[in-house]
């Protein structure tokens, strides 16, 4: 894969290019006095009137609470346990979450696809999912599919078998959902900052490829076996329904179902911070940096979690608060910067975030600081504050309309130990927030001084900056410690098996989110002496390239590069000399200004630079090994620049692709225009089978055999 294909949707999208190729939308003119020339007033507010609940406790220990809401004929219960991710045990982290997903995934009596089509069949939807503190399985459905769903809520709750095929299905999606999650900065972020704010407490483990490979199928059974148990479990029932009626079908469903849970382990102090740091996670080659600070705040209860909310929004609650405003539409730095408060069992925390380019990520780290700093010294404006409170107020009622929404907030009430006129004071309790209880708010829970701050990004472009703003520790995104002295790792020899160089010819289908978008295909001519690589990329819309490498068989050194193509209707041209220890020519490269960047080239290079663009024929001939990392120099035909790749073998899978299954080293390519990850036979003579561009949904799959 070329320069140009593992910068291309940094480039295109980014800039705006591939999206320029869209039709523009023709709007039907409009008479000026069409238009009212003031805004209406606002409505009145409409009172809320949240139905009152009834709240049996049955024999076995269930608490059923119900909701009666008569207006629909549709009926929603949630059915939820103390059972969730904070209830993993040490080294199998993902359990609960793995468990929720294969609830539904056969029980005694029904196969999965059985139980998928029984709920269907009466217009209904089963789902189970795990969150920090609880487990729930939630069932919907029209009234009168309402015994069949309350039977198949008991189905699953109580008689799920776990079957052995459902779990390596699942621990096949948990694997692949952390492969994305763990190749997108911003999932990078979250789970870092969670670490740094709770420490060893549970709240700030995350799932790893080893903790979910630990499951077994035995663990699976035995925590739901004893974690899923009625005594302390919460059954809230919503919609066209009496509590006679919902008692009568909880009973039958739940017949004979007895036991009480473990008790929940005490909660560990979360580590006491005393000074505001920097966790920058190095990510090479990243064009973006994500920021995330924050700090705890506080347990669900706290009465001053009203000023808290208001507080929150004011600073980045949305496109009118003042992050967006500031960090988007005044300084253009990114497309969006938010606030938000987090709530769990234990003590909850606050964060702001912020994604935007490399180069201004100092800057953005101190407009947030400063923002707020804002909140917690000055007083907000009158209209701001009535605009953020009408604002919260008027968006409340949308989340309580129908059964299923109502069903969840009381759920969620419950769950938290709030107490029982929440759902029903909230407006009013929002709407009497003022202006010196947010500051206070700020002031108590915006820790200024002992604030966690993570960075992810290209830690060779920012961490001089941001060690300016605040003390900074390094690691990679696996966690290890890095030092400043890593971040700019010096290029090493490296010995190529001639064995794996040879002639051949290979196909690509090239897929962007999971739709066909182009080919790809590369061929390799060899002589005693020489190599001649080409490449011919056609990607749907966004242009084509085709690339020309001529290079010495030996240590494939560079003799000479031509490219040419298109990229959303702009010409690329390149031409490029290396001999005597320099590259010279001229490179001319589409921009998403719409005017091609014009360079020539006259740069001289260390022994051993090779041109970014052989890398599919470089990393196959390397001694690859599971842990092993390679560092080498690269000159690039995109913008002249000399670049070093960091080339880290992370394992060998087994690989599926159109050509069939492969063992296969996965070598992850940083350090260049954008991050990839190449996937290289492990039988003789390797080759290349499939690629996937880090953060984007672009993957290249070998065709051919």
């Amino acid at each position: 894969m070329g320069r140009w294909t593992a910068g291309i949707l940094s480039t295109a999208v980014a800039g705006g290019l591939l999206f320029s190729l869209v039709p523009p939308v023709r709007l039907t003119a409009q008479q000026p006095d069409s238009f009212p020339t003031r805004p209406p007033k606002p409505a009145p507010l409409a009172p809320v009137r949240f139905p009152p609940f009834q709240q049996v406790v049955l024999p076995n220990g269930l608490t059923l609470v119900v909701i009666e809401n008569h207006e629909q004929p549709v009926v929603s219960a949630s059915l939820n346990f103390r059972a969730g991710d904070y209830l993993d045990p040490a080294g199998k982290v993902g359990l609960a979450t793995m468990v929720a997903d294969l609830l539904t995934k056969g029980t005694a009596t029904r196969t999965a696809d059985q139980i998928s089509a029984a709920i269907e069949g009466v217009g209904g939807s089963l789902s189970a999912s795990a969150g920090a503190d609880f487990l729930s399985i939630d069932v919907g459905t029209l009234t009168d599919g309402e015994d069949l769903a309350f039977q198949l809520l008991g189905d699953v709750a109580l008689h799920s078998t776990f079957p052995a095929a459902e779990v390596e299905l699942s621990r096949t999606r948990a694997l692949s959902s952390l492969e994305l999650a763990l190749s997108q900065p911003a999932s990078l972020a979250d789970r870092f900052f969670s670490q740094e704010l709770y420490g060893k407490d549970p709240y700030g483990r995350s799932a790893t490829a080893t903790t979910l490979k630990a499951i077994t199928r035995d663990d699976v059974a035995a925590f739901a076996s004893s974690r899923l148990r009625p005594r302390g479990a919460l059954l809230v029932v919503a919609g066209d329904i009496t509590l006679a009626q919902a008692r009568a079908l909880a009973e039958k469903a739940f017949a004979g179902w007895r036991g009480t849970p473990p008790a929940v382990p005490p909660e560990p102090a979360p580590p006491a911070k005393t000074a505001t740091d920097i966790l920058l996670v190095h990510r090479p080659g990243s064009a973006q940096s994500n920021i995330i600070l924050g700090n705890l705040t506080q347990r669900p209860g706290d009465s001053a979690y009203y000023a808290l909310r208001v507080a929150s929004q004011v600073l980045g609650g949305g496109d009118d608060a003042r992050l967006f405003l500031i960090l988007r539409e005044q300084k253009s730095w990114t497309y969006g910067s938010y606030s938000s408060l987090n709530r769990v069992r234990g003590i909850g925390y606050w964060q702001t975030t912020f994604e935007g380019r490399t180069e201004v990520t100092d800057s953005a780290l101190g407009e947030l600081l400063h923002q707020v700093d804002r909140m917690r010294t000055e007083t907000v404006p009158d209209s701001e504050l009535a605009n953020t409170r009408g604002f919260l107020v008027g968006v409340f009622p949308l989340t309580i309309e129908t059964p299923d929404q109502i069903a969840s907030q009381v759920a969620t009430i419950k769950l938290l130990g709030l107490p029982e006129d929440y759902l029903r004071l909230y407006r009013e309790r929002l709407g009497a927030v003022s202006a010196a209880r947010v500051r206070a708010a700020a002031q108590r829970f915006f820790k200024r001084d002992a604030l966690t701050i993570v960075v992810v990004g290209d830690g060779a472009k920012v961490y001089s900056q941001l060690k300016a703003i605040a003390p900074v520790r390094i690691v990679d995104p696996d966690g290890n410690p890095l030092k400043p002295e890593d971040l700019t790792p010096k290029a090493q020899p490296v010995s190529l098996d001639p064995a794996q160089i040879v002639s051949r010819t290979d196909s690509f289908h090239v897929t962007f989110q999971g739709k066909d978008f182009g080919s790809d295909v590369m061929s390799v001519r060899r002589t005693a002496d020489s190599l001649t690589f080409t490449e011919n990329e056609v990607l749907g819309p966004v242009g084509t390239q085709l690339t020309t490498l001529a290079l010495r068989a030996a240590d494939l050194s560079p003799l000479t590069l031509d490219q040419s193509g298109t990229l959303a209707g702009q010409k690329q041209l390149v031409h490029l000399v290396y001999a005597g220890g320099r590259v010279k020519g001229h490179i001319s490269q589409p921009q998403p200004t719409g005017a091609p960047s014009s360079i020539d080239v006259d740069t001289a290079l260390a022994a051993g630079t090779y041109d970014e663009n052989c890398v599919a024929v470089l990393v196959p001939a390397l001694a690859l090994a599971p842990g092993q990392t390679f560092t080498v120099n690269t000159f690039s035909s995109g913008d002249g620049a000399i670049r070093t790749l960091t080339l880290k073998v992370a394992g060998l899978d087994s690989v599926t692709v159109p050509a069939g299954t492969f063992r296969a080293y996965q070598v992850q390519v940083t350090g260049g225009t954008s991050p990839f990850v190449l996937y290289v036979s492990a039988d003789s003579p390797r080759r290349v089978v499939k690629i996937e561009v880090v953060g984007q949904p672009l993957v290249f799959e070998l065709l051919n055999k």
